[in-house]
């Protein structure tokens, strides 16, 4: 029996599916995953790159997705707010592997790092809701446009093999989340695209301090001989005797600070830093800064020295929620809000619930204080200041 629903005619009802990923059969025949080369732009190599070897944006997009995904849903319609409802039902239990923190961590991450998410909806229940939720890597997935530009499909690749997803039926069976991108029609731009120079910058710079430890390129100082005659070397009893007593006295923990013995003609002129190589490491601090940036971050919050934009932790942990983690949550909540109203042919509303976010403890009660203090404000108005569904007639 064909129905319409939001404006769009659909098919005939789909048999019931088999309660199972449509792309995990495919998961377990992943490739390896090759040879990492330097600097490329596409997401498998920024991933690798910025997330898997780069310690600053790895804890950016950390606490952004953990915040993100422990921020409350709240559940409610034009005229109700729901303590229980099949959506919420399913929001904390998504699938068999994992529970909405999970689900959702795993969704801001892909935005993060890709600036697409992929929501697939597996089986139906018997409300019309999908029995599972799968995140599925924005790496594999490819957009099959039509002739108008609109997806007609969308493919998930995996070691040769792919998955097509139809989207010219309804409700649709995938939810593309996507970041802004002022040059792509299809495909959203990552903070992680965004600070790929930054992180360069912040890998070579590593590198460079890893190869100064491993191949000694500064010593500590040098032993500079000068013979009574002129002569500049030492006989090869005198270098092996010289060589044996560095090892012995002079070396490891236990001979840290013990002062050192020159015979006649050996002189001790110690190294350090050049100029140079000191600011080269605050390129190093000023690339982890940017890296925070990039991705909405407070570098104190990262412990990255140098910075003072805020006045103390609590007012960067405050504009960490304000300017970062609350607008991420609101989008990507709307947006499966109402790819999940089409599977339950009901309008529904997903949004952040700030007032249970202990960050923002202070802003609540500052709200709620002037909110109730305004007489000029009726009852009902004053509810919908603050967000809240207009209480029913009795």
């Amino acid at each position: 029996m064909a129905f319409r629903l939001f404006g769009r005619a659909a098919g005939p009802e789909p048999e019931r599916e088999q309660k199972a990923s449509a792309a995990g059969r495919v998961i377990a025949l992943a490739a390896g995953s090759g040879r990492v080369v330097w600097s490329p732009r596409d997401t498998a190599s920024l991933v690798r790159s910025g997330f898997v070897n780069n310690p600053v944006a790895f804890r950016a997009v950390r606490l952004i997705a953990e915040a993100a995904a422990a921020v409350p849903l709240i559940c409610q319609d034009r005229q109700s707010r729901y303590d229980t409802h099949p959506v919420m039902d399913l929001l904390r239990r998504p699938n068999g592997g994992q529970g909405r923190a999970e689900l959702f961590e795993t969704l801001y991450g892909q935005i993060l790092l890709s600036g697409n998410g992929y929501l697939e909806a597996v089986g139906q229940a018997g409300s019309g809701l999908p029995s599972e939720l799968h995140v599925l890597r924005a790496d594999r997935m490819a957009i099959v446009p039509g002739e108008d530009g609109w997806p007609v499909a969308y493919e998930y690749s995996v070691g040769g093999r792919k998955y097509r997803f139809d989207m010219q039926g309804s409700p649709d069976p995938i939810c593309h989340i996507r970041s802004f991108h002022p040059l792509d029609d299809h495909y959203g731009l990552s903070p992680m695209q965004a600070a790929a120079v930054a992180v360069d910058v912040h890998n070579s710079a590593s590198s460079w301090s890893k190869a100064l430890l491993d191949n000694a390129a500064r010593p500590s100082g040098a032993i500079i001989y000068k013979g009574a005659d002129g002569q500049g070397a030492l006989s090869p009893e005198q270098y092996d005797r010289l060589v044996s007593e560095m090892e012995m006295h002079h070396q490891g923990a236990r001979n840290a600070g013990r002062p050192m013995l020159l015979e006649g003609g050996l002189d001790w002129r110690p190294m350090g830093f050049s100029p140079s190589d000191m600011e080269f490491h605050e390129t190093k601090k000023a690339a982890a800064r940017e890296i925070a940036q990039a991705f909405g971050v407070p570098p104190m919050l990262m412990g990255i020295p140098g910075d003072a934009t805020y006045a103390n932790y609590a007012e960067a942990h405050r504009a960490f929620y304000r300017l970062t983690v609350l607008p991420l949550v609101g989008r990507v909540s709307a947006a499966v809000a109402w790819w999940l109203s089409e599977h339950l042919d009901v309008e529904i509303d997903l949004r952040a619930d700030p007032d249970q976010v202990p960050a923002l403890a202070e802003e609540r009660d500052q709200q709620w204080r002037r909110i109730s203090e305004a007489a000029f404000l009726t009852d009902s108005e004053k509810r919908a200041a603050l967000g809240l569904p207009p209480v029913a007639e009795a």
